[in-house]
C-alpha cells in the first residue's frame, strides 16, 4: 500500500527536512507536522503547501491515535525516549511507523532498546503494518550499504563502521546536532559484538590510528551505535561488528570525560552541588540549525573540513578472504549551506532518512513487521541507492581479495 497521508511527529531538524520533501512528492496527499512546540509546527505549515500544523503530547497514545484518523505512516521524528509509545500508537491507529535511531534511553542498556522495538514484529505483522527503524544516516544508509557489500561474499564475518568527523570552525561549535545528545552517547559504553556475544567497553575504548583513503591516519574510538546491536541479529555468519567514531569533538568529550566533566553524579561545591554533565551541557553552544545561526559559525571561517564516512566488511569468497571498503561521498558544510542553507549533519541525516520515507511513499517495503534496514531486499536497496545518488550522496566501492 502506497502511503499518501503521513503524519510527522517532531518538528525539528529531521522532521522539517522530512515534511520538505514530503511536499515535493505528487503522490502525497496530506502532511500532518505534529509537535508539543506548536509554534514549529506552525513554521512548517507555512513554509509548505500540503503541511498542516498540530500540537500532540508525544506521551499521550490516545492523543496520537486521534490525530493519526485516516494517516498510513507515523514518521517519528523525535528522540529515542518515545519509540515505544510511538509505535505503540502506531498499532492502536493502524499506521505504518518509521523512526531515526533506537538508542540511547536514559536508563535503558542499548541492547535493549533495541530488543524492545524487535519485541513488537510480531503485532505489526499480524496488522499488516511494517515498523521500519533505525533510518538516518548511521544508522539507516550504513545499514543498507553493509547488506550490499556483505551479498557479495559467501560469509560476511565482520563488519566495523568508521567516522572521522574533522568539520571545525573558528567559531567554537563542538558539534552540530545536539551538545546534549552527543556527550551523552560519547560518555556511554559502547556494544561491540565479538566471537558469538555482545560486550559493553569502556568508554573511548580500543584506540586505533585508522588509515583513511584520502585522508591519512585518523585516531578513532569504540562508540555507541546501533549496527553494532543490530548487524549480528541479521547478518548469520558474523563474529564481529563495531562502530568507531574519531574527530576533534569527540577528543573534546574524551578529556572532559577524563576530568569527571561528563559524569551525572552531583559533586558539592562551595556549600551546593552540580551535576558535571548538566553544567557542561548548559555551556556548550548549542548546534546551529538555522540560516542566520549558520551563517553565523561560519563568519569567522572554518579551522578544517574533512570527514570521512566507511563501511567495512570482510568475509570470504570462494574460500579467499575478501575485503569490501564503502565510502559514503556527500556534501561538506560549505557546500550544503551554499545549497541548502543547512549543515552537512542535517542534510545527510534528513536527506538519508526522507529517503526511507520514500519507500513508504511508493509501496517499495514488501515486508511487515519490525526490522532495520539491512533486511531491505535487494531492488529496494538499489532504488534507495539510486535515489540517494542524485542528491549527490554515492558510496565508492573498493574490493580487495585475497586480502593483504
Amino acid at each position: 500500500m502506497k502511503c499518501k497521508n503521513i503524519l510527522i511527529i517532531g518538528a525539528g531538524a529531521q522532521g522539517s527536512m522530512i515534511a520538505h520533501r514530503l511536499d515535493e512528492e505528487p503522490t502525497v496527499n496530506r502532511i500532518i507536522c505534529a509537535d508539543y512546540n506548536y509554534n514549529a509546527a506552525k513554521n512548517l505549515e507555512a513554509s509548505f503547501q500540503k503541511v498542516e500544523a498540530a500540537k500532540v503530547d508525544a506521551k499521550n497514545i490516545a492523543e496520537i491515535v486521534a490525530l493519526a484518523d485516516g494517516m498510513d505512516l507515523l514518521v517519528n521524528a523525535l528522540p529515542p525516549d518515545f519509540n515505544l509509545t510511538l509505535m505503540k500508537a502506531a498499532l492502536a491507529g493502524n499506521l505504518n511507523y518509521q523512526d531515526m535511531a533506537s538508542g540511547p534511553i536514559e536508563g535503558v542498556a542499548f541492547i535493549d532498546t533495541v530488543k524492545q522495538q524487535l519485541s513488537l514484529d510480531e503485532e505489526f505483522k499480524a496488522k499488516g503494518l511494517t515498523a521500519l527503524i533505525n533510518t538516518g544516516s548511521a544508522p539507516g544508509l550504513a545499514n543498507v550499504i553493509a547488506r550490499e557489500a556483505a551479498e557479495k561474499m559467501d560469509s560476511c564475518e565482520r563488519l566495523e563502521i568508521f567516522f572521522y568527523d574533522g568539520v571545525w570552525t573558528n567559531k567554537f561549535i563542538p558539534f552540530w546536532w545536539s551538545p546534549e545528545t552527543a556527550f551523552g552517547d560519547m560518555a556511554a559504553e559502547p556494544i561491540i559484538f565479538e566471537e558469538g556475544e555482545f560486550k559493553q567497553v569502556p568508554p573511548f575504548a580500543n584506540p586505533i590510528e585508522f588509515d583513511f583513503k584520502n585522508l591519512g591516519k585518523r585516531r578513532v574510538v569504540d562508540h555507541e551505535h546501533e549496527e553494532p546491536v543490530t548487524f549480528p541479529l541479521f547478518f548469520k555468519d558474523l563474529k564481529y561488528a563495531g562502530l568507531k567514531y574519531g574527530g576533534p569533538a569527540m577528543e573534546l568529550a574524551e578529556n572532559f570525560y577524563k576530568m569527571g566533566l561528563l559524569s551525572r553524579e552531583p559533586v558539592k561545591i562551595n556549600g551546593g552541588s552540580v551535576v558535571p554533565f548538566d553544567l557542561i551541557c548548559q555551556l556548550a553552544p548549542p548546534a546551529p540549525a538555522d540560516e542566520d545561526s549558520i551563517t553565523e559559525a561560519l563568519s569567522e571561517g572554518m579551522i578544517s573540513e574533512e570527514g570521512a564516512f566507511l563501511v567495512r566488511a570482510e568475509g570470504l569468497k570462494d574460500d579467499t578472504p575478501i575485503r569490501i571498503d564503502s565510502y559514503v561521498n556527500a556534501p561538506g558544510l560549505l557546500e550544503c549551506f551554499k545549497k541548502y542553507k543547512t549543515t552537512h549533519e542535517s542534510f545527510l541525516t534528513g536527506q538519508s532518512a526522507f529517503l526511507f520515507t520514500k519507500l513508504f511513499v511508493l509501496d517499495k517495503l514488501t515486508d511487515k513487521g519490525v526490522y532495520p534496514p539491512e533486511v531491505l531486499i535487494k531492488s529496494t536497496r538499489d532504488f534507495y541507492l539510486d535515489e540517494a545518488s542524485k542528491l549527490g550522496i554515492t558510496v565508492e566501492e573498493f574490493i580487495e581479495t585475497p586480502v593483504s
